[in-house]
């Protein structure tokens, strides 16, 4: 048995070398011009089309794989990145969980959209250039079966044309075996003459229906084949870029929320570093302001403004009530200023004069939203673009707040007496400390 099959192995391989030397010379023969070739131009134009397709097919998978590529790196960028920020990131600080549950999430979040990348673009991508190389081979196979046709086609053409040089070769032999040879094998020696140059062109004609039904086999299953797998590209390329783009946008949207949720966080806890950080130099500040103010005329230093622990104006505190022993004072006084009062010649003041107010203040219209009165004793620089700025001497007009949730211990609202009687508004109203200034 292993005789027979090297017999057979070696069978195959000389014709397989005979097949190759048949087309050589017939692909000379060709370009030599001494041998037609068969064409089907349609056909070149959808191989054409068929190289085309593969080289764009090809390119897009490269191109799809370092995406993906690049997917995975930011992925792992991405993961270091919140690693570090967990690492740092101190557990009393503001959102310690919601900070690992985003880095969590987020993780979890770029491997989903690596996976379905790959599941619903790449795969597919690979599955659509696998066709190729099949359909190319068959192609390849296609030309070299055009070859042996056209060769056998040749073939069996020159055989054609040279029936009637053979006929005339073997009628010159035949005079000379009829002088020689007996007349009953005259006959005998025509017949095989005439039945090898039969054979031949029998064997040639077979020969030649086997190529050409081979090749229009395979001609005709490619001829149906290439054009479907042409049209099919925009398939392909519509699914693909959709997946792709479908996906991009769901992970992005996601990707959002998670980084809008971690910039929360971090404003927030940078809110309350600053509020910490104000609450420790609010008073600090305030004490440093006030002490620098140059002293009052009377020459003792300006106290210390109380210190606000909110925006806005605070709150004034109502009038503290006088105890029994100022009542007592104040009646003796005003039992005094009644005995007093009668020995004054009021007609010696002038006519049409108004009387006299003290520290150069009127009472005249002021506006029923007045409580009352004070005079700065000490120059005050304001701070805030809600203060007042005192200078000693300055006469103000005293306003409720308008929120009294907001009143700060030690602090009032009013109005510059000097802007009301100039301007006759309460606009420009401020807060100043109480203990800069003494009630009238």
């Amino acid at each position: 048995m292993a005789e027979v099959g090297k017999g057979v192995n070696a069978g195959k391989l000389a014709s397989n070398v005979q097949k190759r030397l048949t087309r050589a010379q017939e692909k000379v023969m060709q370009k030599l011009g001494k041998a037609d070739e068969t064409k089907d131009t349609a056909f070149e134009e959808e191989v054409v089309n068929f190289n085309k397709q593969l080289v764009d097919g090809t390119k897009l998978q490269k191109d799809l794989k370092a995406y993906l590529l690049a997917v995975k790196t930011m992925h792992e960028c991405s993961k270091r990145l919140h690693d570090c920020l967990a690492e740092m990131y101190d557990p009393e600080w503001f959102g310690k969980e919601e900070v690992d549950s985003i880095a969590e999430d987020t993780d979890l979040l770029w491997q989903e959209f690596h996976q379905n990348l790959t599941d619903n673009a790449l795969i597919s991508m690979d599955a659509y250039l696998a066709q190729f190389p099949d359909i190319k081979a068959r192609i390849a196979k296609r030309e070299r079966k055009l070859v042996d046709f056209d060769s056998a086609r040749h073939h069996f053409a020159s055989i054609q044309k040279g029936k009637k040089k053979d006929e005339a070769k073997i009628a010159k032999p035949l005079t000379l075996v009829e002088k020689a040879a007996p007349g009953w094998a005259q006959g005998i020696i025509t017949a095989h003459q005439f039945a090898q140059t039969n054979l031949s062109r029998n064997q040639a004609e077979e020969e030649l229906g086997r190529a050409q039904k081979v090749f229009e086999e395979i001609n005709y299953d490619l001829q149906e084949e290439l054009p479907t797998l042409w049209n099919s590209r925009v398939g392909i390329y519509v699914n693909t870029f959709q997946s792709v783009a479908g996906l991009e946008e769901k992970f992005h949207r996601e990707m959002g929320k998670l980084n809008q949720n971690l910039s929360d966080v971090m404003t927030k806890l940078d809110e309350q570093r600053l509020a910490k950080k104000g609450v420790k130099t609010a008073s600090i500040g305030k004490s440093e302001e006030a002490a620098n103010h140059s002293p009052s005329d009377s020459g003792s230093d300006a106290p210390k403004s109380p210190q606000k622990s909110r925006e806005g104006p605070p709150v004034s505190r109502p009038p503290r009530p006088a105890s029994p022993q100022e009542v007592k004072e104040d009646n003796i006084i005003n039992l005094f200023e009644d005995a007093v009062v009668p020995d004054i010649n009021i007609s010696t003041q002038p006519q049409n004069e108004a009387p006299t107010v003290t520290n150069g203040s009127s009472d005249a219209e002021l506006p029923p939203s007045v409580l009352y009165k004070v005079k700065a004793m000490h120059d005050y620089g304001a701070t805030d673009s809600d203060e007042l700025d005192l200078k000693a001497g300055d006469i103000v007009l005293v306003l409720p707040f308008a929120n009294p949730d907001e009143q700060d211990d030690g602090w009032l609202v009013g109005v510059k007496e000097s802007h009301w009687l100039e301007n006759k508004n309460l606009l420009a109203k401020g807060v100043f400390p109480e203990n800069f200034t003494q009630k009238l």
